[in-house]
C-alpha cells in the first residue's frame, strides 16, 4: 500500500501538488497518463466499456440538429453507445440536457464533469444541497446550478412530469419500488428516456434477485468514468482522476505503520434511542471510498452487518469497542444536528467516557453518497481526522458554514486545479 511507515522516500504534498504529470524514477506517480483515448475506453477493471460514435438505432426519444461541444468531444448528429450493468447498452441520441439523478453522488458526477446544469430534479433535494454547497463553495466555480425540483419516490406520473432525456436510476432498484414493474420501465424508457444508473454498487448490497445475473459491481471512479461517456467527457474524466490517483498516492505512501495507526468507528447516532448505527470502515462499496483507502484500524471489522450493512449498538458495546477516533456518518449531510449529537454523546453517561469524546476526535464525517469532487474533499478530511501528524490537524466543522478554509501549505489537492477541470479550463 505505501512504504514501511518511515515516509524517508515519500515524495512532499508540494511535490504532489506542483507537478501535474509524474517522474516514476522520482517516487511520483502518474495521475492521468493511462494513454486511452477514442470512443471506446477500457475501464479500470479492464473491460471494455463499450462507446461508439457510429449511427445506430436509439432507445431515446430526443435529437438535435445542433451541435454541442463538451471538452474533446463533439456530438452532433451522430448517436453514441455506453454500456453498463444492469441496463446493458444505452444509446444516445445527443448528450442529456434534462437529467433527473437520483443521489447526491449522481448530482456530484455529472457537477464535477462540467455538467451541474443538466441536472434539474433529484429525490430530496433537500439532503443534497447542503453537500453540494458544503464542498463546491470552496471552488472557484459558479455555484447557480445547485437547485433542483423534488422527484419524490420516482413514481412512473412523476417522471412523466419531469420529461427527463435520461434518468440517472438503477432500473434494478426502481423495479423493487412499489408500483413499477419491468414493463413499467421499459415504457419510460421508450416515451420518456432511458435509465442510467447502478445503485447497489454503494454497499454492494444484493439486487432484487430478477436481476442478479445482469449485475456488476463498480468503483466509485469506474462509476464516474461510465458517466463521463453519457456525458461526452473523456478528456475532463482523465484530469479529474488524475487529481484523485495524485491524492491517494500522496495519502498511502504517507500512512504511518499499520502498528501505529488508530482504531476508528464509523458510527450515525440515534439520539433517541442512546444507540448507534455503526458501519464496517473498510468494506467494498463506495459508501466508504473516503475511509477504505486510509486503512486505519476498523473497531467494528468484525461486526454481523444486516441488510443496509450496518448494526445498531448501544452505548455498553460503544464503550467497549472504545475507538481512538469516532466519526459521525453523514455529519455534513443535514440529516441530524451535529453540535447537538456531540454535546449529547458527552453528557451520556458512558459517552463521556470513550476516549475519542476524552481526547476530542469526535468527528463529524462527510457524506457517503458521494461523487468524485465530494471524494477528494473528504478523502483529504478523514486522512486529517485519522492521521493530524502526517497530514495536518483537521480544523474542525461549524454548523451552518461551508468545508473549512485550510491553508494552501495544508491543502491535499490543488482547489483551483480542480475548478479549472470542472470549468473546462484544462
Amino acid at each position: 500500500m505505501g512504504d514501511d511507515g518511515s515516509g524517508h522516500d515519500a515524495p512532499t504534498r508540494r511535490e504532489y501538488m506542483k507537478y501535474g504529470t509524474a517522474v516514476i524514477g522520482g517516487g511520483l506517480i502518474a495521475g492521468c497518463s493511462s494513454g486511452r483515448s477514442g470512443s471506446t475506453p477500457v475501464s479500470t477493471d479492464g473491460e471494455t466499456a463499450e462507446t461508439t460514435g457510429t449511427e445506430t438505432t436509439t432507445d431515446t426519444k430526443r435529437t438535435t440538429d445542433t451541435e454541442t461541444t463538451m471538452g474533446t468531444n463533439t456530438v452532433g448528429d451522430r448517436s453514441y453507445s455506453v454500456t453498463m450493468a444492469p441496463m446493458g447498452t444505452v444509446t444516445f441520441d445527443s448528450v442529456p440536457q434534462n437529467v433527473l439523478a437520483s443521489s447526491t453522488a449522481n448530482i456530484d458526477i455529472a457537477a464535477a464533469l462540467g455538467h451541474g446544469t443538466a441536472v434539474k430534479s433529484t429525490s430530496r433535494p433537500s439532503s443534497s444541497i447542503p453537500s453540494l454547497e458544503f464542498y463546491y463553495s470552496r471552488l472557484d466555480t459558479s455555484n447557480d446550478w445547485i437547485e433542483f425540483q423534488d422527484a419524490g419516490n420516482f413514481s412512473k406520473e412523476t417522471l412523466y412530469e419531469l420529461d427527463s432525456d435520461v434518468h440517472f436510476l438503477d432500473p434494478a432498484y426502481v423495479n423493487s419500488l412499489d408500483g413499477w414493474s419491468r414493463s413499467d420501465i421499459e415504457e419510460v424508457k421508450g416515451n420518456v428516456g432511458p435509465f442510467f444508473g447502478n445503485m447497489y454498487s454503494r454497499k454492494h448490497r444484493e439486487p432484487p434477485e430478477s436481476w442478479r445475473d445482469s449485475y456488476q459491481y463498480y468503483t466509485l471512479w469506474e462509476l464516474t468514468e461510465k458517466y463521463a461517456e453519457v456525458l461526452q467527457e473523456r478528456e475532463r474524466f482523465e484530469q479529474l482522476n488524475g487529481v484523485k490517483e495524485r491524492l491517494l498516492s500522496y495519502i498511502q505512501s504517507n500512512l504511518p505503520a499499520p502498528n501505529d495507526r488508530p482504531t476508528v468507528g464509523m458510527v450515525y447516532p440515534r439520539l433517541s434511542e442512546d444507540a448507534f448505527y455503526v458501519h464496517r470502515l473498510n468494506q467494498p462499496g463506495y459508501f466508504f471510498a473516503h475511509t477504505r483507502p486510509l486503512d486505519a484500524v476498523d473497531v467494528f471489522a468484525d461486526i454481523e452487518t444486516g441488510e443496509y450493512g450496518g448494526k445498531l449498538i448501544d452505548y455498553e458495546a460503544m464503550i467497549e469497542a472504545d475507538p481512538d477516533v469516532i466519526i459521525m456518518n453523514h455529519g455534513i449531510s443535514a440529516y441530524y444536528d451535529v453540535p447537538d449529537a456531540k454535546q449529547s454523546i458527552r453528557d451520556h453517561s458512558v459517552g463521556s467516557e470513550l476516549t475519542a469524546v476524552q481526547n476530542d476526535r469526535l468527528y463529524a464525517s462527510g457524506n457517503p453518497r458521494q461523487g468524485p469532487l465530494m471524494n477528494l474533499f473528504q478523502l483529504e478530511m478523514a486522512a486529517k481526522q485519522f492521521y493530524p501528524e502526517r497530514f495536518g490537524e483537521w480544523p474542525g466543522y461549524s454548523a451552518d458554514e461551508p468545508y473549512p478554509e485550510i491553508p494552501e501549505d495544508e491543502q491535499l489537492f490543488d482547489r483551483q486545479r480542480v475548478a479549472d477541470i470542472i470549468s473546462g479550463d484544462f
